[in-house]
């Protein structure tokens, strides 16, 4: 009799995402086990409980779902689980915190599509400004365009220095160049918005970062794309199902915007692939925003 198949879901914080655990269970998870408040130190004892129970024809239907909100950790607990595995007893593992790598992956991914369906261009080389750059997704955001040869600024609200210190360390992991900058006021957004080909909108939601009088300084826009479904949205103009619609309060002829829900739709879709490929893998897989992303593209 094939053994039932189980997820373990590693979390640092203080509950595991109610989100994540509905999406193993579609995705086909029979067996859904949530660890909450997990520290980095742990992750190997648990992997190795995880792997010696059950077999090398068992791993093949177990599987581990790291999430959290501090990307930097998550990646980490991933690396200290790889290091952890003893071939032949190996489970998949995919990596998501706070859905940031499959968000971040469906947002780059469907701009870029209507980059070069629009436009005729690719993300190397334009500017792309990430508003709430310095969250989870933000930062997802900006590494995937940034190692896509797209020169990406990282947004705060209110701090430099902390968008500096996040650009930094990401710069350092993944030998990327992202910049750091900030954004305070009106003034400050118009600036940033001068030059740039691409807006990526991470902020939080239900809060409304870029209205048309500041889209009126965006006279290079090409393509927006925002993640905000709570009204108000987070690029006035925009609207949630938008696909390449265009954007009428930006200065720049042709450009258009991508909402919230068309990049959800393909988020879910993204996510429920990852998770598959968990569960039909033959070999051991470690799915991070890389994998993500290269999955978003085929997608569309």
């Amino acid at each position: 009799m094939e053994k039932r198949s189980i997820i373990h879901m590693l979390d640092p914080m203080p509950h595991v995402s109610p989100f994540d655990i509905n999406m193993a269970v579609d995705a086909g998870f029979e067996v859904i086990v949530p660890y909450p408040h997990v520290k980095l130190e742990e992750i190997n004892g648990l992997v190795q409980d995880t792997i010696f129970s059950r077999g090398p024809g068992g791993v093949k239907r177990t599987a581990i779902f790291m999430g959290g909100r501090d990307i930097g950790l998550a990646l980490e607990m991933l690396e200290a689980a790889k290091k952890a595995m003893v071939p032949p007893f190996e489970v998949s593992i995919l990596v998501d915190p706070s859905g940031a790598f499959t968000t971040a992956a469906a947002l780059v991914a469907c701009v870029e599509k209507e980059l070069k369906t629009k436009h005729e261009t690719e993300l190397k080389g334009c500017r792309a400004v990430v508003f709430g750059g310095t969250g989870p997704v933000g930062i997802a955001t900006g590494i995937i365009a940034a190692l896509a040869g797209a020169d990406t600024h990282l947004v705060d609200h209110l701090s430099i220095d902390t968008a500096l210190e996040k650009a930094s360390e990401y710069n350092r992991r993944f030998e990327s160049s992202l910049h750091g900058t900030y954004a305070s006021s009106g003034a400050d957004k118009a600036r940033l918005l001068a030059d740039a080909d691409l807006i990526f909108c991470t902020a939080k939601a239900g809060i409304q970062i870029l209205n048309a009088s500041v889209l009126a300084d965006a006279k290079k826009l090409k393509v927006a794309g925002d993640v905000n479904a709570v009204p108000p949205l987070g690029i006035e103009g925009i609207k949630l199902k938008d696909f390449g619609t265009p954007l009428k309060y930006a200065g720049a002829t042709g450009a258009v915007g991508i909402g919230a829900l068309a990049v959800g739709d393909v988020k879910y879709k993204l996510q429920q692939t990852l998770l598959r490929a968990l569960l039909e893998s033959q070999q051991p897989v470690y799915l991070d925003f890389r994998d993500a992303f290269k999955q978003a593209r085929n997608l569309l």
